[in-house]
């Protein structure tokens, strides 16, 4: 029988409780994006792999308006995004090839194109210059497509995405859409945010640590679980016992995800939950998670809403328990691992497909498909 000591998954877990136990509320929200002093550098805790290939979310779709200019930073680039007068989203990198202006900074939209803000240079989505209004003629390199470079760009589920390739290669599959996201049945997103300081490879090997729910997380017992890898596409369910206010509840927890750096989660047992993440590397050693979560009207709204609410309080509970691990973890390169520790070595191997097009294209059809049972 597990420790009743941890049998309800409210309990605070020692290992953690200590850096969490008096953040509350501002507090909380605060610690969760602050800078992290006194960390290691990047190189001492092996965290210098380039990142992996695909889409990345880089803001929600209600954050950048027609006509607006954002400057964000992913990928160790500066960017500037903006949204044209025809509603497209665009994406280019930030610095002006004239004199090097920012143009996410003063940056104005003219048309569908990017005014720079220090001499009016004007870009399209592609990164040629179309117009630069002083000078009679436009230099030719200055024409040519990625003069400055572009970022292929997709909305979905509320969300603006680029896709990242080492290469240059173009998008190799389309960014998932969930028809709940938007549907009048279900409520608006519940936004939530965190800088993590740790690689995109740790955050996928946690994904798949199972033995970490009993001793992080506090679940009644070690879950049980499948997970079926088959190509890019990872499919796992997670089962195990919940504690909440009346008591033990069968809970599942059922991941999809198409790589690293985009999945789905849904929640059962407690209150129907979809949880739509995008994690996307700002520097090696740093990480920008959102969090935004939706549920059916039905029950959010309705005499089971304080249930609801408590369910996406706890995931994000579990995810800051995460964080004060992450934001000090090393990656080991060849850990010591036991017969305990479950399909980690899979997510190591998942994870390597999407470092080179060649690892990718032996992955297609493969397939690979692991179980946990639960130890009592």
């Amino acid at each position: 029988m597990p420790d009743t000591a941890i049998a309800d998954a409210r309990t605070s877990p020692a290992a953690v409780w200590r850096v969490l136990e008096n953040l509350k509320g501002e507090d909380l929200i605060a610690w969760r994006m602050a800078d992290l002093p006194n960390r290691a550098a990047a190189e001492s805790r092996g965290l210098t792999e380039g990142y992996p290939f695909g889409w990345y979310g880089i803001c929600y779709s209600d954050e950048l308006a027609v006509g607006e200019v954002k400057a964000v930073r992913y990928l160790s680039r500066d960017m500037a995004v903006w949204r044209g007068e025809d509603g497209q989203a665009r994406v280019l990198d930030a610095y002006c090839r004239h004199l090097g202006a920012h143009m996410g900074y003063g940056g104005r939209v003219h048309g569908n194109d990017l005014e720079c803000p220090f001499h009016a240079w004007r870009y399209n989505g592609t990164g040629a210059v179309t117009e630069i209004p002083y000078a009679k003629t436009i230099p030719p390199k200055a024409k040519r497509a990625d003069c400055v470079r572009g970022w292929p760009v997709t909305e979905r589920n509320g969300l603006i995405w680029i896709w990242y390739h080492p290469e240059g290669t173009a998008p190799l599959w389309e960014v998932e859409t969930y028809p709940e996201v938007g549907s009048a049945d279900w409520t608006p997103y519940k936004k939530f945010e965190w800088r993590v300081y740790n690689s995109l490879r740790n955050m996928h090997d946690n994904g798949l640590d199972m033995a970490h729910f009993l001793y992080v997380h506090r679940t009644a017992v070690f879950p049980e679980s499948e997970i079926i890898i088959e190509g890019q596409r990872l499919s796992a369910i997670a089962r195990a016992k919940l504690g909440t206010p009346k008591g033990l509840v069968d809970g599942a927890i059922v991941s999809s995800g198409v790589s690293p750096s985009q999945s789905s989660v849904r929640f059962q047992g407690i209150s129907e939950t979809l949880l739509v993440s995008a994690i996307t590397p700002v520097e090696p050693d740093e990480l920008h998670a959102r969090f935004a979560f939706t549920q059916p009207k039905s029950e959010a709204d309705g005499p089971t809403g304080g249930l609801a609410r408590a369910l996406i309080r706890d995931i994000c509970k579990q995810f800051d328990q995460d964080k004060v691990i992450w934001d000090r973890q090393r990656y080991e390169t060849e850990p010591l691992m036991c017969d305990g520790d479950g399909p980690v070595p899979l997510a190591r191997e998942r994870y390597d497909q999407f470092m080179s097009t060649e690892a990718f294209e032996r992955a297609k059809g493969k397939k690979r498909t692991f179980h946990t049972k639960p130890k009592v």
